[in-house]
């Protein structure tokens, strides 16, 4: 048996069923719900330009640096191969 069936028969006391502890949980739900505040209108548009103002910056910074690493990849690759950058003489037939 376990610890806490053990302790139960000891005191005397018994779990309620799971249909009054679940509706015990949902009391307990709906009343911290009603401890809540709710930001003001002024302070969701606040936030919410905070947000997109944040993640524009971060795209922008993201393109820059997707950018970078594909000219610097670009350009690693181009010293391995140096004629691939060089253009093709044509030399005429005598």
């Amino acid at each position: 048996m376990a610890k806490n069936e053990n302790a139960e028969k000891k005191s005397g006391t018994k779990k309620p069923n799971i249909f009054k502890r679940i509706g015990t949980y949902f009391k307990e739900v709906f009343s911290e719900t009603k401890k809540l505040t709710w930001p003001t209108k002024k302070e969701v548009i606040n936030y919410t330009i905070a947000v997109i103002a944040f993640v524009a910056l971060m795209a922008v910074i993201m393109w820059v640096l997707d950018l970078a690493f594909s000219s610097g990849t670009k350009a690693l690759l181009d010293i391995g191969h140096p004629s691939a950058t060089v253009a093709p003489t044509i030399t005429p037939a005598p």
